[in-house]
C-alpha cells in the first residue's frame, strides 16, 4: 500500500467526524443536512453514488473512480452513524467471513 500525504486521516477519522457532526449539527454543513433529512435522504444519495461507481469504473478513468467512491464511502459512513453501526462492527463482519472460508479450505 503506498503511503499517503494525510497519515493522520483515515476511514476511522471521517466516520468521528461524521459522528461528532451527528451531535454538533454545523448550519450549512452537507453532513448536517444529511442527518437532518434522515434516513431515506441518506439512501438515495447511497444509491446515487453506486450508479455513480459504476459508471466511472465503467469508463476505466481510475481517477474518477476513486473520486466516486470517495463520496460513496462517505454517504456509507453517514449511514452507518445513523444506524449506530461502526466501522468495527464492520471489520468484525469481514473477519467473521474470513475465518469461515479458512475453516472451508481447510476442509478440502
Amino acid at each position: 500500500m503506498k503511503e499517503i500525504e494525510n497519515v493522520g486521516f483515515t476511514l476511522e477519522t471521517l466516520y468521528g467526524i461524521i459522528e461528532d457532526r451527528k451531535i454538533n449539527r454545523k448550519p450549512g454543513s452537507y453532513t448536517t443536512y444529511l442527518f437532518e433529512k434522515g434516513v431515506d435522504k441518506i439512501l438515495k444519495k447511497i444509491g446515487e453514488e453506486s450508479t455513480e461507481v459504476v459508471i466511472a469504473g465503467k469508463s476505466g478513468v481510475k481517477a474518477d473512480t476513486i473520486f466516486e467512491i470517495g463520496d460513496l464511502a462517505y454517504h456509507v459512513l453517514v449511514l452507518m452513524s445513523e444506524m449506530g453501526i461502526t466501522p468495527d462492527d464492520i471489520m468484525e463482519e469481514l473477519a467473521s467471513r474470513h475465518k469461515v472460508k479458512e475453516a472451508d479450505q481447510a476442509e478440502n
